[in-house]
């Protein structure tokens, strides 16, 4: 088993993210993040699909989705040196004001944003790869015990022009 990169260009249709999801659900595939975004033509979308599977499963997938009418095409990032990044975003609850200097500590050091906060909640806004990101909850789960709020946007990638960021 593999993590696995796809991103597909797809029309700008209604039904077609049912469409897509239907024929991973329908073979019981599972999707570890999907975004979708629109294109600089506007009968164009893109979509950037995460999954775990089998080298033999994966091709399974990128054959139907080729053949589906509605796909573009299908560019297998898998091997590809990327551009990777996700958003996330952490509300801390119930913070004293150490745990606020603490949480404005944290941010300058993994580079991310405090874009809100009162006297007892701190809302920090991250747009790292998906690695950096688990790194920054599995910190904050411990410091924060049963005190954070996460939401998760999925991954959006773009071929490397010269170097990986992964």
């Amino acid at each position: 088993m593999k993590k696995r990169w796809i991103c597909l260009f797809v029309e700008n249709e209604i039904g077609v993210l049912a469409r897509i999801t239907g024929l991973f659900s329908g073979k019981s595939y599972n999707l570890d993040s999907l975004t979708v975004g629109i294109t600089a033509d506007n009968t164009i979308l893109r979509m950037t699909i995460s999954l775990t599977s089998d080298d033999r499963t994966f091709e399974q997938i990128k054959k139907q989705l080729s053949r589906s009418i509605e796909v573009i095409k299908v560019v297998d990032y898998t091997d590809a040196p990327l551009h990777m990044k996700e958003i996330l975003f952490v509300k801390v609850n119930h913070c004293s004001d150490v745990d606020i200097s603490e949480l404005f500590r944290i941010s300058k050091v993994f580079g991310i944003t405090v874009i809100d906060y009162d006297g007892s909640t701190v809302l920090l806004e991250c747009t790292q790869t998906e690695n950096k990101n688990d790194d920054l909850i599995l910190l904050l789960k411990r410091k924060f015990v049963n005190r954070i709020e996460v939401t998760r946007g999925g991954s959006v990638a773009v071929e490397s022009v010269s170097i990986s960021e992964r």
